[in-house]
């Protein structure tokens, strides 16, 4: 959700800047903007629309040190007046994140005369930065003064006319990193906007504030204390984050799943067991002490979640619940001081996540477990055990590659707690560890029904409405399926446990409703076809996604198609893929913007 790029070099930055927002698209922004130092002035380059407008209008700017910006709205329409960066007298600003006492502050700086031409919380911090300035010329000390007085989540970045070849950085709940280059020094929200540049990054801690130059960078804490940050080496490359020979990320990303899920799983190795320390050092000693597990999460990571939930019971023995973060943090709970806190995000940077995760902490409930995407995000920071899914750079803001690794995760997870719950037999461990190593190539089976499903997607084009069914752990995937539908293609999609369409859903059923299944060869496979004769007495056309050996006849208005092999407690996985590729293609026929769905944003880094 919004995304910054800084620079400070010894070249044209202006290039750098943009070429780093298109990076940084799959965020999610509605506007865009960047500032440079002129020969006299700021020079500023706003656009509402794509990067590509941006880069457009501002092909004649060039300049050593500025800032770039893809907003999306929280404060204000998405509006060029309302785009960053926001100017006050010789200094201008980018922000991510929301300001809660912007509006006091804009109180006071209207009282010193200060006139607001925007609508957001951001034009705040340029115009009390600006404020400070005219007791301390500095410009790292009015910043670092600034931020002291701002309340909420931010990630700013500060240039003024004034003092050429200085960016100003600091960040407080929004990531923000720094980036060392050979010719200068950069910073932005994300590592992949910096590839072009420097794979060498330093990540901000909440409460530094930073200088880059041309020459260097130095970190200091709000207080002044001096802070030095370890550098790091990113592992991804250029090339990781580019689109290839695909049509959109989402595409990449899902044929990226075997890799992905490889990658993931390396970490067993070829071995017949599976050790707690997978978790982190401490797992053992944790874990052993455990009588329940909060699964904390948002989205597409709840499903996970929500899927993990009927492993963990099952074959752990561990009672189980799963919340929506944003909802947990503000509802009177009862702390289990032995009780595991699983946090979930593909980004680590979720607000609502980590704010549930320090609510949780704040509780008294210290065991805490982070699965992420990102390894040095806060989330997994800020938890004393984590495990780093190694899905690589997920574009496209509906997850794919993301959720079936947390879903390879979590059921490593599942096994460890069982094993140290004297709950797995040395036998079903090794089928277990097996199964998992098979999972990329079943994976890449299921993969190849693309051209078929396909031809379904075709169908549902002109649809308003969907409806999902699951039974069991794969209702959560019925779930996701949904979600997946109404995020890229917009068609209205709703999902239900099978057995609850008689309470009211089937209601809606008639031959205007595709209704899709989820169908494994399980122990609820009886119970689902009776829920899948129901629609069909009321005129409900079938899409159901099968297995080889389940016993479902095709029929006038009941399509079936079959996934190659039944994958027993693992099948979540494999049935979830078709689903993605079924929203993809009705995406397509649609013509919607696939990778940037409206309103939506990748990172969520606001409540």
């Amino acid at each position: 959700m919004c995304g910054i790029v800084a620079a400070a070099a010894d070249k044209n930055i202006v290039p750098i800047l943009v070429e780093g927002l298109k990076k940084l698209e799959y965020r999610g922004y509605d506007s865009a903007g960047l500032a440079v130092i002129g020969a006299d002035r700021i020079e500023r380059v706003r656009s509402v629309g794509r990067v590509a407008e941006l880069e457009s209008a501002s092909a004649d700017t060039a300049s050593p040190t500025g800032i770039a910006h893809t907003r999306w709205a929280t404060h204000g329409v998405p509006s060029e007046r309302n785009a960053h960066p926001h100017v006050s007298g010789s200094i201008a600003v980018v922000h991510n994140g929301i300001i809660e006492n912007y509006e006091s502050l804009r109180s006071e700086l209207t009282a010193q005369g200060y006139v607001f031409t925007s609508d957001t919380d951001t034009e705040t911090i340029a115009h009390l930065v600006d404020q400070l300035l005219k007791s301390d010329r500095d410009l790292f000390r009015a910043v670092q003064a600034a931020c002291r007085r701002l309340v909420g989540a931010y990630a700013i970045a500060v240039i003024d006319h004034s003092q050429p070849g200085r960016v100003i950085v600091s960040r407080e709940g929004s990531p923000l990193l720094l980036g060392l280059g050979d010719d200068g020094n950069y910073a932005a929200s994300d590592a992949s906007a910096l590839l072009q540049v420097t794979r060498k990054m330093v990540y901000l801690e909440n409460g530094d504030i930073a200088e880059l130059s041309r020459d260097g960078v130095r970190i200091e804490r709000l207080d002044g204390t001096p802070v030095e940050r370890p550098v790091h080496v990113s592992e991804l490359s250029a090339a990781a984050v580019e689109l290839g020979n695909f049509r959109h990320y989402m595409q990449k990303e899902i044929f990226e799943q075997p890799e992905a899920l490889a990658n993931t799983l390396e970490i067993v190795g070829g071995s017949k067991t599976i050790q707690p320390g997978i978790f982190g050092a401490e797992a053992a000693t944790l874990l052993n002490d455990v009588d329940h597990i909060l699964i904390l999460a948002c989205g597409t990571s709840a499903h996970s979640g929500m899927t993990a939930r009927y492993w963990l019971e099952a074959v752990a023995g561990v009672p189980c619940t799963v919340e929506i973060a944003s909802e947990y943090r503000y509802r009177t709970s009862v702390p289990n001081p032995r009780q595991l806190i699983v946090a979930i995000s593909q980004s680590g940077e979720t607000a609502d996540t980590l704010a549930a995760l320090r609510h949780a902490k704040s509780l008294g409930q210290t065991k805490t477990l982070a699965i992420c995407n990102v390894p040095e995000s806060a989330i997994v920071r800020e938890s004393a055990l984590r495990f780093i899914t190694r899905a690589g750079p997920e574009i496209g803001v509906a997850s794919t590659k993301a959720f079936t690794t947390q879903l390879a995760a979590l059921f490593l997870l599942t096994l460890v707690v069982a094993k140290v719950r004297g709950q797995l037999g040395a036998d079903q461990e090794s089928a277990y560890i097996d199964q998992l190593r098979h999972l990329p190539v079943a994976v890449n089976k299921v993969l190849t029904l693309e051209d078929e499903i396909t031809v379904w997607a075709r169908r549902f084009a002109d649809k308003q409405h969907a409806l999902f069914l699951g039974r069991g752990r794969h209702y959560p995937i019925a779930l996701e399926g949904a979600l997946k539908l109404k995020e890229i293609s917009y068609i209205h999609a709703e999902a239900y446990p099978a057995g609850e369409l008689k309470h009211g859903p089937l209601a809606l059923v008639d031959a205007n409703m595709p209704v899709i299944s989820v169908a494994p060869a399980d122990d609820l496979l009886e119970k689902l076809k009776s829920n899948l004769q129901e629609v069909r007495a009321r005129g409900g056309e079938l899409y159901v996604f099968a297995d080889a050996d389940s016993e479902i006849p095709e029929s006038e208005g009941v399509h079936m198609l079959r996934l190659p092999e039944h994958y027993g407690l693992l099948s979540p996985i494999l049935h979830v893929i078709p689903l993605q590729l079924l929203s993809y293609h009705a995406a397509l026929v649609k013509g919607t913007d696939v990778d940037k769905p409206r309103n939506l944003a990748k990172s969520v880094t606001v409540e």
